[in-house]
This record gives C-alpha cells, structure tokens and sequence, in this order.
C-alpha cells in the first residue's frame, strides 16, 4: 500500500517552487554581496545582500527537507518540515499583532533604523544603491524630510564640515525627466533652501510618509499577497499533516513478523 500520490505531488510541487526561489535569492544577495566595492558592513540590518542570503539559505534548507521527505515519504523530515514551517507561521502572525498594538513604537524603531542607514550611506556601495532606489523609486527624500541627510557626516551642514557636499542631499533626491543628463551635483546646498523653493530641485517630502501612503493605497494588494502566503503555508502544513497520517496507517496496517524463539 503506497500513499496518496496527489497529496505526495502537490506538496512536492510546492516546496520544489519555493526552493528554486530561495536558490534565485541566494543567487541575488551573493552577486549583491560581491559587486560591492566599499568596506564591510559591521550592522546586519544595513546590509539588505547579507540578509537576503541569511533568509534564502533558511527557506532554501527547511523546503530542501520537505521535498526530499514528500518523494521519499520519510516521517522525520516531514516532522521537522511541518513544525519549522508552523513555527514561522506562528511567528509572522504574532508579529502582524505586536505591530498593529505596539505601532507608535515599531514607527520609532522603523524611523531610527532608517536614519541609521541615511548616516551609513557613503560606508557602503550595497546601501548606498538601496536609499537611492528608494527614494527615487517613491520620489521621496530623507526620512521625515530632506533636511535629514543632514545628520550624515558628509551632508551636515555644520560649519566645521570641509565636504564640498555640506547641506546637499544626494542626486537620488533630485526630480529630473528621462530626457536629462543625470548631474550628480543638482542637491548642492539644497538643505539651505526651504521647501518652497526647492520644490522644482528636489522631493521634499521625507520617504517614510511616502511609503506609508503608498501602502495605504495598495492596502487591497498588500492583504491579499499576506493572505496568499499565509493559505499557502497553512495548505503546506495540512498537506504535510495528512500524509504523515497516511505514512503511519500504512506501518500500522503492515503485519508484523513473529519473532523466532
């Protein structure tokens, strides 16, 4: 008697999909990791390639042991597959919860972590390439606002500061078309000016409003893609559940051989 082979296939096929994309993340955070020209990053969480990697290889080990255990229906890896996978489960949600009771202070940790990047912009090539993206992606510019690169070292605007980018913002800040020659000096001394006056230079408004208001309009598409790994995990689980069920029917049902005395 051999198990259900929909439920062996269609697990299999899931963790075989989810394991090709943690190999592709892997893939992404090495190639991230070794075409940074800068020094090394002593923070894990201003390193986006390092943690890419860190995630990948977690996914890429804890699906490798459901595919092995769904085509080989071996009970211990499908445990261990089935309570990691519940673990995590429990983990997202519970932090879905801690973030809607605790976010004022999830915002304050979310904005001190954010500025802690903005300081750390020019020690690292993999950071510095993220802010950009970001703020030109959200057409945003600091955290609060664009006077806040001026808690960098090289953006301050202190008067003992000798960088010739003293009171500039970087060049993602900058609104520019398509059309034209990208200068990377268009945010010099921008940080002297007030909004108004920099309205047609630079985005002025800070990047963690914007985003929060991007999220606010892709609510529907932010719940649904939650609400999609969230059945696809629990789909994973039951699916694991039931044939370790069928696993352990089947060794129940096999006779057992009488011992010779």
């Amino acid at each position: 008697m051999k198990t259900s082979w929909p439920i062996k296939y269609t697990l299999f096929s899931f963790c075989y999909i989810v394991w090709v994309a943690s190999g592709l993340m892997i893939a992404v955070g090495i190639y991230a990791k070794t075409a940074v020209e800068g020094g090394a990053v002593d923070s894990l969480t201003a390193d986006p390639a390092l943690i890419l990697m860190i995630v990948g290889c977690l996914i890429f080990c804890i699906t490798f042991l459901g595919c092995v255990g769904a085509l080989r229906d071996i009970q211990i890896l499908l445990k261990i597959f089935m309570w990691t996978l519940l673990l995590i489960l429990l983990l997202q949600v519970t932090g879905a919860v801690l973030g809607f009771t605790f976010s004022e202070k999830v915002e304050i940790k979310t904005v001190a972590l954010l500025e802690k990047g903005m300081i750390r912009y020019r020690d690292d090539l993999d950071l510095q390439n993220l802010i950009d993206y970001i703020q030109k992606k959200f057409r945003c510019c600091g955290v609060l606002n664009y006077k806040d690169w001026s808690k960098n070292v090289y953006f301050s605007c202190a008067e003992t500061n000798p960088s010739l980018e003293r009171c500039a913002v970087p060049f993602s800040c900058c609104i520019r078309t398509t059309e034209e020659v990208l200068n990377t000096m268009c945010g010099y001394e921008t940080q002297l000016l007030n909004p108004w006056e920099n309205r047609n230079q630079i985005y002025t408004i800070g990047c963690l409003d914007t985003i929060v208001k991007w999220g606010q309009r892709n609510l529907y598409l932010i719940a649904g893609l939650g609400l999609g790994l969230l059945f696809l995990e629990i789909l994973m689980i039951s699916l694991t559940a039931a044939l370790l069920n069928q696993i352990q029917l089947i060794k129940k049902r096999i006779p057992r051989r009488p011992t010779m005395h």
